[in-house]
């Protein structure tokens, strides 16, 4: 009697529900990359799903930290930070995804060969051992975990199915047919297709799932009474309601933001450390708890970026609140030939100062609050550097996750090698805020008011000169401190027609910021900033 094949669906099963009989293969390649581009795509709808509904976990995630609960008490995590150091977190998740990856190549293999139902079923486990994981951490959701499982699921099965199915036709056909190659570059088209789709739509999952979750742990953070806290701010009543002038305070969505990150890095606080390191007597590592059951200081700094042109907006002043950096660095010991201090962010950026500009007595911090808040994610969400006097090119290390003690010649940071000075302290300036440019303006009383700054060495005063004229000494609001703007008023009496108005600042050493203009590079721009008004 001659043998003949069942009747099958579409999926490569027989009508009748029985065993298909097997079906001359041509490799196992093309079910073995079906099989990975069907777990590929049940992952990146787990991700996905996880990152639209902020209740549900990440099973990818859920499954490495029950690998490494069920290793607690093992060797697991030793042995995964020998191998991988500060970045085992990340090995064991894309360990993870491998793994499923694997597996689901296995199942294309089974489906192929074996049934696509036991294989359907595999990806089915894979998804339940998802939602087991859950279980292990409290703050998962296992209940919403299972959305994410049983969608991914059936993600990954219809595309197995699918897959499989363009398959057994590849390999039914007659050899040498013509539509064979046509199947077989149709096959390896949508397979490469899907696979992108899953690696973006799982990419865009874990990004809206991270920024949810550290966005909620940032507005969870309590922060600790300060055990030294600035006097209150006392503004004098002839600089309230000059409209126009900066206020003392910058807000922080008002604050300025410069960096090399195209987007803020999402740093998970639960997982996040900070590394000291280097020329120490002993590494020290501490987590964002261990800096905020330090002694909490809170100080009054202007910062200012070194690209802020004359009469520029890159500065601004808050109230930070965080570690005094010279405490860190005393828990481990710093070798006293370290003479450079290098923070490094967590996307690699680098920064390096002088030692012992950490112990010389200003304000420097590992900061953690911003203006009674904790970091806003753009300005160094969970911790950053704080150095008065230094341009932030130099010393601002926003997301910090080490610093390392070297030699001055030892390390140069992410802007020396292009072109920038190595040393980046704060040059003296002054900035007319009113009038505004251009503005017009009726004769009579005016007020000439703005901001003037010399980190580390104060403002002693600040003159204007009109059309050329004498400099003429301003008004000075109190001075804080050292570290912080002063803000400055002219009572003018304003004559018809077209004025220049400009402005300079002389610091507590006698110096006078030079008339001379230079650009921002390589180390801040210099000059006066002027203004032209008309006055009708």
């Amino acid at each position: 009697m001659t043998a003949t094949h069942h009747d099958v669906d579409p999926a490569g099963m027989p009508a009748d529900g029985t065993t298909p009989s097997p079906i001359p293969s041509d490799g196992l390649g093309r079910p073995a990359v079906a099989g990975l581009v069907a777990a590929a795509v049940a992952l990146g709808t787990t991700e996905l799903v996880a990152g639209l509904l902020p209740s549900a976990p990440s099973l990818v995630v859920a499954i490495g930290n029950g690998v490494v609960e069920l290793g607690a008490g093992s060797r697991v995590k030793e042995i995964a930070i020998a191998l991988f150091g500060t970045n085992e977190k990340t090995a064991l998740v894309i360990g993870t995804v491998v793994l499923a990856l694997a597996f689901g190549a296995v199942l294309g293999v089974v489906g192929r060969r074996r049934s696509v139902a036991v294989a359907s079923a595999g990806i089915g486990v894979f998804g339940l051992l998802g939602v087991a994981a859950t279980t292990v951490n409290p703050l998962d959701s296992t209940a919403w975990s299972l959305v994410p499982a049983v969608l991914g699921v059936a993600a990954g099965v219809l595309t197995l199915r699918m897959l499989l199915r363009l398959d057994r036709g590849i390999t039914g056909a007659a050899a040498g047919h013509p539509g064979v190659g046509r199947g077989r570059r149709e096959f390896l088209r949508i397979a490469i297709g899907m696979a992108a789709v899953a690696g973006v739509i799982g990419a865009f999952g874990r990004t809206l799932s991270s920024r949810t979750r550290i966005n909620d742990a940032r507005e969870e953070v309590v922060l600790p009474e300060a055990v030294r806290t600035p006097a209150p701010v006392d503004l004098a009543t002839e600089f309230e309601g000059i409209d126009g002038l900066s206020p003392f305070f910058t807000p922080n969505d008002a604050f300025y933001r410069i960096d090399t990150a195209l987007t803020p890095p999402m740093v998970d606080v639960a997982s996040w450390e900070v590394r000291i390191h280097g020329m120490v007597e002993q590494e020290v590592v501490l987590t964002y708890r261990d800096l905020l059951d330090l002694p909490q200081v809170e100080a009054d700094v202007t910062i200012a970026c070194v690209s802020n042109e004359v009469g520029g907006d890159l500065i601004g002043t808050a109230r930070w609140q965080g570690v005094r950096l010279s405490d860190v660095l005393d828990m481990a010991g710093v070798d006293p030939a370290a003479d450079q201090l290098v923070g490094r962010s967590v996307d690699g950026w680098t920064a390096g100062f002088p030692t012992d500009i950490a112990f010389d007595g200003r304000d420097c911090l590992v900061a953690l609050a911003m203006n009674g808040e904790p970091l806003p994610i753009a300005h160094g969400f969970p911790a950053r550097l704080i150095v008065p006097g230094l341009y932030g090119y130099v010393s601002a290390t926003k997301w910090l996750s080490e610093i390392e003690l070297t030699t001055w010649d030892a390390f140069d940071g992410y802007w020396v090698p292009r072109g920038w000075s190595k040393e980046g302290p704060v040059k003296t300036h002054s900035r007319i805020d009113v009038p505004k440019q251009g503005a017009p303006l009726e004769s009579g009383p005016q007020v000439i008011a703005g901001v003037a700054w010399a980190q580390q060495r104060g403002v002693e005063r600040v003159e204007v000169s009109i059309d050329d004229g004498p400099w003429q000494e301003t008004v000075l609001a109190d001075e804080l401190n050292v570290d912080t703007w002063r803000q400055w008023r002219f009572d003018w009496d304003a004559g018809p027609g077209q004025h220049v108005i400009r402005v300079r600042a002389t610091d507590r050493t006698g110096v006078t910021q030079s008339a001379d203009r230079v650009p921002v590079a390589p180390n801040g721009a210099e000059g006066y900033h002027t203004r032209a008004v008309t006055i009708a």
